[in-house]
């Protein structure tokens, strides 16, 4: 099986009181590597993932360059108009519309 590309990987994530993403902090792929961290808006992030960037939740692997364990993939789910953010295979409705990245510490 092939691998997918990755264009990031959120390593942290910061809610907002009313459940939505505030902020995440990934590393971007620049060209065969990565960035240091960015931190990236949730409008930045939704119109990354519009656009077909796949972004997994992960973390770098210590002293191991542009290596990465990673998690479950982000997508959007559109619920009642509103733009959920979700991490994993659940859209069981179990967010009840919140932002929910599985994995990704909380900052």
């Amino acid at each position: 099986m092939a691998k997918r590309k990755l264009d990031g990987v959120v390593n942290a994530v910061h809610y907002n009181p009313d459940g939505q993403i505030a902020w995440v902090r990934a590393y971007l792929r620049r060209g065969p590597t990565f960035s240091d961290y960015v931190m990236l808006d949730r409008q930045t992030l939704i119109a990354n993932l519009k656009s077909g960037k796949n972004y997994l939740v992960g973390e770098r692997v210590p002293q191991m360059a542009s290596t990465f364990e990673v998690g479950a993939a982000l997508r959007i789910i559109e619920k009642d108009d509103r733009q959920i953010i979700v991490s994993g295979d659940k859209d069981d409705g179990s967010t009840a519309g919140r932002d929910h990245l599985e994995g990704a510490p909380v900052i």
